[in-house]
C-alpha cells in the first residue's frame, strides 16, 4: 500500500512500538529558546538526567531580542533573565548556544534551515508554537 511522505518518515524514526500505545520516535533535532527552556533545564535538573545528545541540540535566542541592538539588556529585566539563564543552562548541559552575538543566531524555526542544523527527512521538536 502506498504510503505519504509522512507516513514514511514517521516509520522511519519509529524506535519502540507497543500495543495500544503512540509509538516511540527517534529524534534528530533538537531546537531551544529562552522562553520555554528552563522549564526543561530544571526538570532534567530535578531528576539528574543529561540532555541526551547534545550534539544534536541547538540553542537561540530569538523570543526577547531587540530588533536595534544586541544589548541583553534592552528589552527588560524579565527578557534579560530569560537570556541570562539559557547562557547558563547551556554551559551547564553542553547545548551549543547561538547568542545574541553569534552570526548564527535568529528565529528558532527559521536559523535551523537556515544554517543547515535541520535537513529535510529529520525529527525536529522545539517548545515553540511555529516549531512544534
Amino acid at each position: 500500500m502506498a504510503k505519504t511522505l509522512y507516513e514514511k518518515l514517521f516509520d522511519a524514526h519509529v524506535v519502540y512500538e507497543a500495543e495500544n500505545e503512540t509509538p516511540l520516535l527517534y529524534i534528530d533535532r533538537h531546537l531551544v529558546h529562552e522562553v520555554t527552556s528552563p522549564q526543561a533545564f530544571d526538570g532534567l535538573r530535578a531528576h539528574g538526567r543529561p540532555v541526551r545528545q547534545p550534539g544534536k541540540t541547538f540553542a537561540t535566542m530569538d523570543h526577547n531580542v531587540s530588533t536595534q541592538t544586541k544589548d541583553i539588556n534592552a528589552c527588560g529585566e524579565m527578557a534579560r533573565i530569560q537570556m541570562q539563564e539559557l547562557i547558563k543552562n547551556c554551559k551547564e548541559f553542553g547545548v551549543e548556544l547561538y547568542d545574541l552575538n553569534h552570526p548564527y543566531q535568529g528565529i528558532v524555526h527559521v536559523m535551523g534551515p537556515e544554517q543547515g542544523v535541520t535537513l529535510p527527512g529529520m525529527t525536529i521538536v522545539c517548545g515553540d508554537s511555529h516549531t512544534a
